[in-house]
């Protein structure tokens, strides 16, 4: 099995999960806000949000695939042993807890993304 960076998964998981986001809770918001003059202008200086939104599916694919591997890379190195020098053994106990923080929000923002992506939808 090849090792993953924790930290690294975390991010990447992080950013796909801000990307559905992006598509579909951002604009939602706006525009139930009464703000479409300023979502269109969103649009207008990002046109990729559109593409985004047009392929949901894709998008909310890829990042619950990498928020999963970022959560098994987690789980498989919860034991794993940190350095014995005090200093990195502090370094690897901030990054494994900052990686846990990270895989939270992660999922946070991806089920607020599918929340207004594909179920507030439906009761519209």
């Amino acid at each position: 099995m090849v090792k993953v960076n924790s930290l690294l998964t975390s991010y990447l998981s992080l950013f796909t999960s801000f990307g559905t986001v992006l598509c579909c809770a951002l604009p939602s918001l706006l525009v139930s806000i009464g703000m479409g003059a300023a979502f269109a202008g969103f649009i207008g200086v990002f046109p990729q949000v559109v593409w985004l939104s047009q392929n949901k599916l894709l998008v909310f694919g890829i990042s619950g695939l990498l928020i999963m591997i970022s959560a098994l890379s987690l789980y498989s190195q919860r034991n794993a042993p940190c350095p014995i020098d005090p200093k990195k053994a502090m370094a690897c106990t901030v990054a494994r807890k900052w990686s846990i923080r990270i895989s939270y929000l992660s999922v946070f923002l991806w089920l607020v993304g599918a929340f207004f992506a594909f179920i507030l939808p439906n009761f519209l």
